[in-house]
């Protein structure tokens, strides 16, 4: 009996401890988390991990396909592609590499039979200098050959020329190219600008290539998928993509490169990513065409095999634009009526091209990009695009400034059928100005969050990082009296925590010599 009883009251003991121990560190959790809370919430969904598979391998991840004909060369023709989603500025060490074990293709189909007649293909090459550091640079970084610059890639870019899917002949059209590394800060890149120019290079037969890092182009509010904007258009208005970067690949080549010809200039144009496999044999993981597609058109349960699969195959997947999901949701959630089916105009918007528009003649459907290349740039482009009467913007090709989630959301509630509406998400413009030049999308945005420290004296705005590193008052970065006061508390809870721990140890220790004690007595006395 002494013995149950004993273990039963060092259990007692021990929970006690327990629980006096979560609550010291809870305490000075909660007054950490404060801290937190100052900073900006990170997104909790994307528009850019649209299948389970791909969204595990972000650095494999297409997120978005631009095709126009370039404003300030009207007589070549830009292709945006953009990897890895939502990469956030300070995300280091390690920051955002491109996968040296992965093919990223671009592919160009000139004759509408859905099959690419081109390929663009870029792989990569990482360096590294010192691998006895932590540091992506070991200093400010004033060149793409700085030797501050730790970790570098390379990359070439060969342009296939295909038949029936087989190789006529692959011509490398660029070698050993230095593509511009993530943008660490400005302390390391304190020209950010200077480094992206340097990584723009030639292309044989014509053109130019860029690869590297870049704001996000695409601007949307992603709340979408919280039941539809929240339920009652409450969750609108709000860029989710605000802030974070993508990797980039841009390519300009003169536009009678990828057409068949004057007659036939439209080109259908989307995006992969293979990676080899455990075989060691080459797997296309990612494909994206025209936005949004498989994120709220294709199921949960064939997201991952349209990823794999080829524009000539897309037969496979015409019942969810025929009789699309989205609609029906509308309509249960906003009494929005849905149009009538079968949806042959959302067939001309994803799958063939629109006719008289961008539609090449004797046109296999197919999920691609369908730009017409003898659309000239318009003088004031319009967010709207083709539904507002530009012809040269989406669904004739993407610009980077086309809002593509109201053209979108109207086209599925049926404006190219006469229901005339003005469906939106609130978010018409990037956050960051594009560029009027070539590779035209946005500089990243950096991992500082402020003006850099000056030097030092007691006048110095910056604290001794060894004392707390906060700067007193600075705007939007967590600092000022509101960041103090709630480090002073967390301090003050964590050394409540500590004497918290220590009492409670000290407690049990002399608990249990009582006990034992006691259990010795008893022994002596029968």
């Amino acid at each position: 009996m002494t013995a149950i009883a004993k273990s039963r009251a060092g259990r007692r003991s021990r929970r006690g401890l327990a629980a006096l121990v979560c609550g010291a560190l809870a305490a000075g959790g909660l007054a950490a988390a404060g801290v937190t809370a100052l900073e900006p919430e990170a997104a909790d969904a994307s528009s850019h991990r649209e299948a389970p598979l791909i969204s595990g391998q972000p650095q494999y991840d297409n997120t978005d396909v631009y095709a126009f004909v370039s404003p300030d060369k009207p007589d070549s023709t830009t292709i945006v592609a953009n990897w890895l989603p939502f990469e956030e500025p300070a995300g280091g060490p390690n920051f955002y590499p491109w996968a040296d074990d992965a093919q990223y293709d671009v592919h160009i189909d000139s004759d509408g039979d859905a099959q690419g007649d081109l390929l663009y293909r870029w792989t990569f090459d990482t360096k590294t200098k010192n691998g006895d550091t932590f540091l992506y640079n070991t200093g400010p970084v004033t060149s793409l050959d700085d030797p501050d610059l730790n970790v570098t890639q390379t990359y070439d870019l060969e342009l296939i020329k295909l038949k029936d899917q087989k190789a006529v002949s692959t011509t490398k059209v660029a070698d050993d190219v230095p593509a511009a590394p993530s943008h660490v800060g400005k302390a390391s890149m304190p020209n950010y600008k200077k480094l992206r120019d340097q990584s723009v290079r030639p292309v044989k037969g014509g053109g130019s290539t860029f690869a590297g890092q870049a704001d996000d182009p695409f601007f949307l509010d992603l709340r979408v998928f919280d039941l539809l904007y929240g339920g009652d258009l409450s969750e609108v208005g709000n860029d989710t993509l605000k802030g974070y970067n993508v990797n980039s690949l841009a390519l300009q080549v003169p536009t009678e490169q990828i057409r068949q010809s004057e007659k036939q200039p439209t080109v259908g144009i989307w995006s992969t990513t293979q990676r080899k496999n455990a075989s060691g044999k080459w797997t296309q993981v990612s494909r994206l065409g025209n936005p949004l597609v498989n994120e709220v058109v294709v199921p949960q349960k064939d997201k991952d095999k349209f990823n794999a699969s080829s524009p000539w195959n897309d037969a496979d997947f015409l019942k969810y634009v025929t009789k699309p999901e989205l609609p029906k949701l509308l309509e249960k959630i906003y009494k929005l009526k849905a149009p009538a089916e079968p949806r042959n105009d959302l067939v001309s918007v994803f799958l063939t091209g629109v006719k008289g528009l961008n539609q090449p003649p004797g046109v296999r459907p197919a999920e691609a990009l369908r730009l017409n290349t003898s659309i000239k740039p318009a003088d004031s482009p319009k967010r709207l695009g083709v539904l507002d009467g530009d012809n040269a913007g989406f669904p004739n090709g993407r610009r980077l400034a086309d809002d593509v989630v109201d053209i979108e959301l109207q086209a599925v509630e049926g404006e190219l059928t006469g229901n005339k509406n003005d469906l939106g998400d609130a978010v018409d413009v990037n956050d960051q100005k594009f560029g009027g030049a070539f590779p035209y999308v946005a500089l990243p945005t950096s991992g500082s969050r402020g003006p850099l420290a000056k030097g030092g004296g007691s006048d110095s705005s910056a604290r001794d990082a060894l004392n707390g590193g906060a700067v007193p008052g600075r705007p939007g970065s967590g600092g000022g009296d509101d960041t103090d006061a709630v480090l002073v508390a967390s301090g003050a809870a964590g050394a409540a925590g500590v004497l918290l721990v220590g009492l409670g140890l000290a407690w049990w220790r002399r608990r249990a010599a009582g006990a034992a004690g006691a259990a010795g007595g008893g022994g002596l006395t029968g």
